[in-house]
């Protein structure tokens, strides 16, 4: 029995899986998202190790044998966050996340100060990223920053509220523009340039190795056998690849979760940051991937059906997909940039917009444009990415909460023009990818581990609808270079 954990942003989820590929149970514990001002996204880690107590709690009531199999944990979830740690391991202040926009100076700065950075990590500086947040620390909490003992990524903090050891993987340290990607180490001329060094840093292991082993109290606690193993994991995208079997150069997938990504696994180390392209560490060892993010994707949806008073997301996208395709031609365009935006943009002002609104539309048609706008968004992602002919893939797998939406999934597909598989389980990605490389970590192999999860629906592009759409997703693109001027303008001020 092996146990997946994945720290998401709006829940903590995990998977008990068999050596038959079963999922045998699963539990969910919702988080909070704190935004104090604007462009911050912020949460205490305490409530991250609150909702693994309950997730555990759960698997223990209702799967108490299977845990007392349980041969080894693996971990996946959010990138990017600052978990700051000082001398005696408490927590300096909440964590800095993944959509956090306050750290854009800061990365110019990282920028100037070194400047092979895009090539040393394969990405640009970006606010998203672990080590502006740290120089943002330095400038404007100095007596905070002073105190800093120990950098952590959140499911790092994690493990070490499990293990009492402090250690990274290689997928999700690429993150954090500290890590030299094609060598796999930390970079100390990164380090340095945010007034860190390696003392600071969490050892790194690959995220199918052992990196550490459960205290035995928690084993006691939740009738685990003494010693279980903690695989290195991995960053969510990379760990959602592992769980859909993607683990092989050409192979994808698409998430609509509530960030939006297109991941590629790549021969090699293949950096493309010119176009704000993500190359990242694969999970398994010397495996990269590139990676194109949209800030927003499901959470925008998620936003527009609250403010328009639907009662769920699922009732917003059931009249959207109920509208006549000549009234969806007419519906208003939607730039989906409600947190700022990475690819292709790079811009962390970027915000959102329904543009052509009248007096006919209905909250339906401003919905239709939502899920479409997410889809344009993507599709700007998927046509940064590197892909000669030789590597391009057939399909993609589709996962992420959207995907539970078979009319969005048919529009993604025609906005990409790819073929797209949904798989069983794939709602699951992350916290399974993250049980299968416990699954690994105690010696099996990738062959019969990093199996594709059967597919269960297989959506194609519609040749007719994706003329239509593509129509539009060209005056989507004209309507984004018309208004960006008008981001920064725009953009809260500072404080």
């Amino acid at each position: 029995m092996y146990l997946g954990l994945d720290l998401g942003t709006s829940e903590l989820k995990a998977v008990l899986l068999d050596e038959r590929h079963a999922i045998v149970g699963v539990a969910h514990a919702p988080l909070v998202l704190e935004h104090p001002r604007p462009l911050w996204a912020e949460q205490h880690p305490q409530q991250w190790w609150q909702a693994l107590e309950q997730v555990m709690d759960r698997l223990h009531s209702e799967h108490p044998q299977a845990l007392a199999r349980l041969q080894a944990v693996g971990l996946a979830g959010q990138m990017h966050g600052a978990v700051t740690l000082d001398a005696r391991g408490e927590v300096i202040r909440p964590a800095i996340l993944w959509n956090d926009g306050r750290s854009a100076d800061e990365c110019v700065e990282l920028m100037r100060r070194v400047p092979p950075l895009p090539a040393l990590t394969g990405n640009l500086a970006m606010p998203g990223f672990t080590a502006p947040k740290l120089l943002w620390m330095q400038r404007h909490e100095p007596a905070q920053f002073d105190r800093v003992a120990h950098v952590l990524l959140p499911k790092d903090w994690l493990r070490w509220k499990l293990c009492g050891q402090r250690v990274s993987d290689m997928s999700d340290a690429s993150g954090t523009l500290w890590l030299d990607t094609a060598r796999r180490d930390w970079c100390d001329a990164l380090l340095a340039a945010t007034g860190l060094s390696r003392a600071h840093m969490p050892a790194l292991v690959e995220g199918s190795q052992i990196s550490a082993t459960v205290l035995p109290a928690w084993c006691d606690r939740w009738g685990l056998p003494r010693g279980v193993r903690v695989a290195g994991g991995a960053g969510d995208n990379a760990a959602s690849a592992v769980g859909m079997g993607v683990v092989r150069a050409g192979q994808g997938f698409v998430s609509l979760g509530s960030s939006g990504v297109v991941f590629l696994c790549t021969a090699g180390f293949a950096p493309r940051p010119e176009r704000a392209v993500h190359a990242f560490c694969h999970a398994l060892p010397r495996q990269w991937h590139q990676m194109a993010v949209m800030l927003s994707a499901a959470s925008a949806l998620t936003w527009a059906a609250r403010v328009l008073g639907y009662a769920s997301e699922a009732e917003a996208l059931r009249e959207a997909a109920a509208l006549e395709p000549a009234r969806a031609q007419r519906a208003p365009l939607f730039l989906p940039y409600l947190n700022g935006e990475r690819s292709p943009h790079n811009d962390p002002h970027a915000q959102g917009v329904w543009f052509g609104l009248t007096a006919s539309h209905t909250r339906a048609d401003l919905i239709y444009a939502v899920a479409e706008g997410v889809a344009f968004g993507l599709r700007d992602g998927w046509l940064t990415l590197d892909r000669p002919e030789a590597d391009a893939p057939a399909c993609l797998s589709l996962v992420g909460g959207g995907s539970r939406s078979l009319w969005w999934a048919q529009l993604l597909a025609d906005v990409l023009g790819v073929e797209l598989q949904l798989h069983e389980g794939g709602h699951t990605g992350a916290a399974l990818g993250a049980a299968r490389l416990a699954w690994l970590s105690v010696g099996a192999s990738v062959s019969d581990v990093c199996q594709t999860p059967p597919v269960r629906q297989v959506v194609r592009p519609d040749s007719i609808r994706s003329a239509d759409v593509m129509d539009r997703h060209a005056r989507f693109v004209q309507l984004c270079a018309q208004v960006r001027a008008q981001w920064a303008a725009q953009a809260p001020a500072k404080t």
